[in-house]
């Protein structure tokens, strides 16, 4: 399974980068390309802060699917 997510849709709704995000949740600008990529899968508690920075639940943001 692969997680998939809003992040890079979010941040441009909101006017955000990489780095401003990154700061918002304590975590590095690269920790967040890899998860917009879907190279990494964050924390709970990433996640948690995340979705609090965009007002929408976790499952809004990130989406387990099938990988073919």
């Amino acid at each position: 399974m692969k997680l998939k997510n809003r992040l890079k849709e979010l941040r441009a709704r909101d006017g955000l980068n990489q780095t401003q995000l990154a700061r918002q949740i304590g975590a590095s600008r690269q920790t967040i390309s890899l998860i917009e990529r879907g190279d990494y899968a964050p924390s709970i508690i990433l996640a948690l802060k995340i979705s609090r920075v965009f007002r929408e639940s976790v499952e809004e943001i990130f989406q387990l699917e099938e990988e073919d």
